[in-house]
């Protein structure tokens, strides 16, 4: 009678085997089948169900392997003890709370921090950190994806660093940005941060000391923590991170000296100089973020600091996601000499490898001229609107921020003139529909500035005007 308590339904996306072999476990758990009670035969189960000898004969496999049956050759499968063992323990751990899991000091602290942010969908105006994708030229990308699908059935193999974006990007970073550096210094990533993970897995032990700017950019601070760094926070002055002379000189000091993450500022050439007098060969390493280096409004660009290095100490960090668009997943990691060969063989252990057919089709976008061209284009977008927005602050806020013009980048810094409750006011204006982080969330200690952080790169005018006008209404 076996067959009359299962119902297969051949239209069914999940198989006969898999609803077979489910309905006869359940059936064993519910002690409809109890134990030591022998099965039909799978010749005659499978005539009895309308199906064939096969689809019984690996449900029986299947059962058996999870210990719900005992089957040995030329005999009918029975039910063992076990299956009662098996299903009682299943419903006395559905009873019983689940422990508390033990996680490291580094995971254990990402639940108190708010990178990323926390409202990650979907995209309001002002959140900072992203350029607009509706003025990035899909179509013409569109095309080099398809090229360099079509191409890679006679791509070979090779690096997984792909050679015509790394020559590519070398000349861009020379003649755009005065980074000194060679094609094979050049290591393409998933992002970003999966630089900042790479350089803490391969240079940071337990205990080192490392320096980053505070506020600053949270994503630095959580890279280090996890090799188990002792992270310090230097503060601000007009010219971005100070300088400590003093203090112990640590194993690494994380900057973004061309904008400073968040606030915009610029790190002038004697501050630049004097962080690589103060760093020594081969023992502390400079890490470079140009997290939006390309987009500067108001002069001309200062020079990458790691073109300044003439001892390899300087690592130099970049990304796509800002100049292009977010989704496209792929940064660079420009690697001092010496350290090419180890960093090649510490990206292939932990995994931050990018796709080879992105990689292709962003070398023909830059080779091209299309990255360029598009640049040009967001310069003149992004200026405008960041004039925009300071602007409509100045109008309609000027009695409660403070704005702070940054010469570039795609975010600026609103302080507020009175009181310091910079979270609560975040709180209010994402429940208004206006998206900003507060400034104090950015600290890595006691907070000493409080604002906002506002994007306007991604926002059209009238998206700015209309986010402003709220806030107004909020304050």
């Amino acid at each position: 009678m076996i067959s009359a308590l299962i119902d297969l339904n051949r239209a069914d996306d999940g198989g006969l085997v898999a609803q077979l072999t489910g309905q006869l476990r359940s059936l064993i758990a519910a002690g409809r089948l109890a134990k030591g009670r022998a099965l039909p035969s799978s010749r005659r189960l499978a005539s009895d169900l309308g199906v064939s000898r096969n689809t019984v004969t690996y449900a029986f496999e299947q059962l058996a392997a999870e210990g719900y049956l005992e089957a040995s050759h030329g005999r009918r499968p029975v039910v063992t003890d076990g299956a009662e063992r098996l299903e009682g323990a299943g419903a006395v751990a559905s009873r019983i709370r689940p422990a508390k899991p033990q996680l490291s000091p580094w995971a254990s602290q990402l639940m108190h921090t708010d990178w990323p942010m926390s409202y990650q969908a979907p995209l309001k105006p002002l959140r900072p950190g992203h350029g607009d994708v509706r003025e990035f030229p899909n179509e013409i990308w569109a095309r080099c994806l398809r090229r360099s699908a079509v191409r890679a059935a006679k791509r070979e193999l090779g690096s997984v660093n792909r050679t015509p974006l790394r020559e590519a990007l070398a000349h861009y970073l020379a003649t755009s940005r005065g980074v000194r550096a060679t094609a094979d210094q050049i290591m393409i990533l998933p992002s970003a941060q999966a630089a900042l993970t790479l350089i803490a897995a391969a240079l940071v032990s337990p205990g080192d000391d490392v320096w980053v700017e505070d506020p600053g950019y949270p994503g630095a601070a959580a890279a280090f923590r996890a090799s188990g760094a002792r992270v310090a926070g230097i503060r601000l002055d007009e010219q971005g991170m100070q300088a400590m002379p003093g203090m112990a000189v640590p194993k690494l000091v994380f900057m973004t000296p061309s904008h400073q993450h968040p606030t915009g500022r610029l790190m002038s050439l004697a501050r630049r100089t004097e962080f690589l007098r103060s760093s020594k060969p081969g023992k502390t390493w400079i890490v470079e973020d140009d997290y939006d280096g390309e987009l500067h409004y108001d002069s001309r660009p200062v020079p990458a600091l790691q073109g300044l290095d003439a001892h390899g100490r300087v690592f130099y960090v970049g990304t796509f996601s800002k100049a292009m668009t977010s989704d496209i997943r792929l940064g660079y990691l420009v690697v001092p000499p010496a350290l090419v060969s180890t960093f090649e063989i510490a990206q292939r252990h932990i995994g931050l490898i990018a796709s080879s057919h992105i990689q292709e089709a962003l070398a023909e976008f830059i080779a091209d001229g299309h990255f360029l061209a598009h640049l040009r284009r967001m310069r003149r977008l992004y200026h405008a609107r960041r004039d925009h927005l300071v602007e409509g602050l100045e109008r309609h806020l000027g009695e409660v921020l403070s704005v702070e013009v940054p010469s570039g980048g795609i975010q600026l810094v609103a302080r507020l003139k009175r009181g310091r409750a910079d979270r609560a006011a975040v709180k209010r204006l994402v429940d208004a529909g206006v998206e900003t982080r507060a400034l104090s969330s950015l600290a890595l200690g006691t907070p000493r500035d409080h604002g906002v952080l506002l994007g306007f790169a991604a926002w059209r005018e009238s998206e700015i005007s209309a986010a402003v006008r709220t806030m107004a209404s909020c304050f």
